[in-house]
């Protein structure tokens, strides 16, 4: 019964999570199996994150420590350059190209779901399999409910608005491109370099400036993309492209 209880507390978040998104996409919701798909491989993505962490944590020597610069590395290239990037291939070279994909908000509803598959299996390893007590697997289930899959969230309504910008304004893809995956990586490693670095308890508090300022600036991004939406009056040139493209 307590492992029931802790396999749910891990994985309700992310799915409460995904499905907000899904319902602020009020236009033109996404195809549920093309999000099943997304959630499944961002639980599928977590393996290739975790080989890259452990290539640099025991062959490059790089973790959290003392030194600032080594715990910045760890922070920004070794964690969250490792995960923002497995979350981004399948985004833009899987889901980016769809059909289905025919709008920016769809970045962010894509980018959340994959997000989201990721930070679920994260949390059934920290709270179900790793967790050596019920009392520490509520404690960390519970603290990661509030912290880590919000986080991951955050990061992700960023990379999608980004991406979404991407399809929507074809002369500069490449730059809005790159910009989704910087912006989460940048963001994902000040939120892990104030949980890492060993300089002041105080700063610690800067983790979660880091999570509550990139809440507030995704809330603003989804509301940016769901009042522009091509869809919204039924005009737009994209909804015109993506009508031609299921005529082929």
């Amino acid at each position: 019964m307590h492992q029931f209880y802790l396999l749910v507390l891990a994985i309700l978040p992310g799915l409460v999570i995904t499905a907000y998104i899904y319902w602020r996409d009020r236009h033109e919701p996404e195809p549920l199996w093309l999000l099943v798909v997304c959630f499944l491989f961002g639980i599928a993505s977590t393996y290739p994150a975790i080989k890259m962490e452990e290539f640099g944590i025991y062959d490059l020597y790089i973790t959290h420590s003392k030194d600032p610069l080594m715990t910045f590395t760890f922070a920004f290239l070794i964690i969250a350059f490792s995960e923002e990037l497995m979350k981004y291939i399948f985004l833009r070279y899987y889901i980016y190209p769809k059909k289905e994909f025919c709008e920016p908000m769809d970045g962010i509803v894509y980018s959340v779901t994959i997000s989201m598959g990721f930070a679920t299996l994260e949390n059934v390893l920290y709270v179900v399999v790793r967790s050596e007590s019920f009392s520490q697997a509520l404690d960390i289930g519970y603290s990661r409910m509030f912290t880590a899959v919000p986080a991951h969230a955050a990061f992700a309504m960023i990379m999608g608005y980004f991406v979404g910008l991407a399809k929507a304004k074809p002369e500069a893809e490449s730059f809005y491109l790159l910009s989704g995956l910087g912006a989460a990586v940048v963001l994902h490693g000040l939120y892990d370099f104030f949980i890492f670095q060993e300089m002041s308890e105080m700063l610690t508090i800067f983790t979660f400036v880091t999570l509550i300022g990139t809440i507030v600036m995704g809330k603003f991004m989804i509301h940016w993309h769901v009042e522009n939406s091509p869809h919204k009056d039924g005009i737009d040139e994209i909804e015109k492209g993506c009508e031609t493209e299921e005529d082929l």
